[in-house]
């Protein structure tokens, strides 16, 4: 668990070692390979067109062929990926897009021409509207492109399929390549733009593999050997062979442990620590539910709203959610509170709808937020419509009774003590058991006063990374600001676990941070009682924190803190745990 450099500089000034932020561990050597160019829709407006109606036939056929083609991808992906993909087909079948579309094509304009028009059109409002919507903009000219691609019948434009294992580096990528990449040939990513919780970093994550973004990747060519150190964020152009095959040797060996770890989840010295699965769905759950994973810790219940223009009935909700709380049901599971060989329900939290800002959803989100960011977002979305989460909740319910399981349910974006108490009525009503996420700074300072009312916490470090540092997570340049290893927000994540452990009542951590194994590790020493991650970090994360004491974790926390910045935290906890 090292993140010191072994490469040296070169003698030109020019650094053999390249630096950037590193959001999933892992060593990975290969040749670059780059995304294919991008097409040029610099003529599109010369293009000659047929009748209105032709035009408009021609885009709508486009559109399906392009949406199909990520519903395809969508039904073989799981977690994360599926819910990228689902999001992706909203926006490209967005009436507003097709609207602009269609006066563009009423002007005289050909289909192409038109895509390309209403794609400008709408990046300008993202840009105007900032935040999470200007990061968007990214997947909206990529859909912009394959329309046109199909359009014209050309190729459709991504990420080429390398004949040997190879380092894809990008500028960034879009959801539709990174839900697709193929980890036994695609080793490692590399991206000069994006955030530690972008979607390139979420789905690296969730393929395990090696994956550094916001680094100085601009000039590296095709073919060029790297090295890329997803530990500490290092990119090294044409690595000394002894070098690379030392420190592969070690990944090699870490890979290992992760593969033969079953849990219980717990410390050297016995100090247990769940370890749990994010899921999506019931495909996802049951994969998790296989491995070591010893209950869900974040269940999105977004699958079930996204992609819909009307918000689905209770039943149509409950068949979902069951489909989830069953498969961990009497699971013979590695929980302690099951016992050595128990077949007691593994635990699962549901998050309640967390929608708006980057997850629009056409009947609950508002239209034109100055900010989405910071708008109407998560449990905010019941205040002017509380049917929406008494519905969801009716359906959990219904599920939970089908099901015959008693799942925890926590609501996102809550700020305030009121709304957890509100909150926490509504799900006691219910006969289930509640909780709240902490991912704005308020909940955190109030972390105390929430637990008065809720039964357990859940940290969402994506989001109380950017509300602390006051930057767009998925904000390339900001990347070093919305790293969950900023001492600012290490804070925070203490103060709510001390509020925690006071109370007597658990507090997990479910956003990316849990998935990195030497953060995980710290956050077993700062309190945190859970760690909750896509199935494929499960591995790492314990046994990681299988190999190090309590009281080894709670040195590197307090070595972490004491830092100025998150090189600094990653060094100096490194330097803790490796001491032994």
């Amino acid at each position: 668990m090292t993140s010191r450099s072994s490469f040296p500089a070169s003698a030109e000034g020019r650094a053999f070692v390249r630096h950037g932020t590193p959001v999933v561990p892992g060593i990975a050597v290969g040749p670059v390979i780059r995304p294919a160019t991008a097409i040029d829709l610099s003529g599109v407006s010369e293009l000659p067109a047929g009748s209105s109606d032709e035009e408009t036939s021609r885009y709508d056929g486009a559109v399906a062929v392009v949406a199909e083609r990520l519903r395809g991808r969508a039904g073989e992906a799981v977690g994360v990926a599926a819910e990228v993909l689902t999001a992706q087909i909203s926006l490209v079948t967005d009436k507003g897009l097709a609207k602009s579309v269609r006066r563009s094509v009423a002007k005289g304009l050909s289909a192409e021409a038109a895509t390309v028009a209403a794609v400008d059109q709408f990046a300008g409002m993202f840009e105007q509207a900032g935040g999470l919507m200007a990061e968007r903009i990214t997947d909206l000219r990529d859909l912009g492109g394959r329309v046109v691609a199909q359009l014209q019948g050309l190729p459709e434009p991504g990420i080429p399929l390398p004949d040997v294992p190879s380092v894809l580096v990008a500028d960034d990528l879009a959801p539709a390549d990174t839900a697709g990449l193929d980890p036994a040939y695609v080793i490692a990513l590399a991206t000069s733009l994006g955030g530690p919780t972008s979607h390139t970093a979420i789905i690296a994550r969730q393929l395990g593999i090696p994956c550094v973004v916001a680094a100085d990747v601009d000039d590296l060519e095709a073919g060029t050997v790297v090295l890329v150190n997803g530990g500490n964020g290092e990119i090294v152009l044409n690595p000394d062979p002894d070098e690379a095959e030392a420190l592969m040797q070690r990944d090699r060996e870490t890979r290992a442990a992760a593969a033969a770890w079953r849990g219980p989840g717990q410390t050297k010295d016995g100090s247990p620590v769940a370890v749990y699965a994010n899921v999506q769905d019931g495909k996802s759950a049951r994969a998790a539910a296989e491995g070591p994973s010893e209950g869900v810790g974040l269940f999105r219940s977004e699958l079930a709203f996204l992609g819909q223009d009307e918000e689905p009935t209770v039943e149509e909700q409950a068949r979902i959610y069951t489909e989830v709380f069953a498969a961990y049901a009497g699971t013979h599971g590695t929980d302690s509170a099951a016992g050595a060989g128990g077949t007691e329900d593994r635990k699962v939290v549901l998050r309640t709808l967390d929608a708006g800002s980057d997850k629009p959803m056409k009947f609950a989100s508002l239209p034109d937020e100055p900010n989405p960011a910071l708008g109407v977002r998560g449990l905010r979305l019941s205040w002017d419509n509380p049917g929406l989460m008494t519905r969801q909740l009716d359906a959990v319910a219904e599920a939970a009774r089908e099901s015959g399981t008693s799942p925890w349910v926590m609501a996102p974006m809550v700020a305030t003590t009121a709304e957890a108490a509100d909150f926490a009525a509504q799900v006691r009503d219910r006969g289930l058991t509640p909780g709240v996420m902490v991912e704005v700074p308020a909940a955190a300072l109030l972390a105390h006063r929430l637990l008065q009312h809720v039964d357990f916490l859940s940290i969402g470090t994506n989001d109380l990374s950017q509300y602390t540092m006051a930057a767009d997570r998925l904000a390339g340049e900001l990347a070093g600001l919305t790293d969950a290893w900023q001492p600012a927000v290490l804070h925070l994540i203490a103060i709510t676990a001390a509020a925690g452990k006071e109370a007597g009542k658990p507090v997990g951590v479910c956003g990316e941070a849990a998935a990195d194994p030497l953060l995980a590790c710290v956050l077993v020493g700062v309190g945190i009682t859970s760690l909750s991650m896509a199935a494929s970090a499960i591995g790492a994360v314990g046994a990681a924190v299988a190999a190090v004491t309590l009281s080894q974790c709670q040195a590197a926390a307090e070595a972490a803190l004491a830092a100025s910045d998150p090189a600094e935290a990653r060094q100096a906890a490194a330097e803790v745990l490796t001491a032994g």
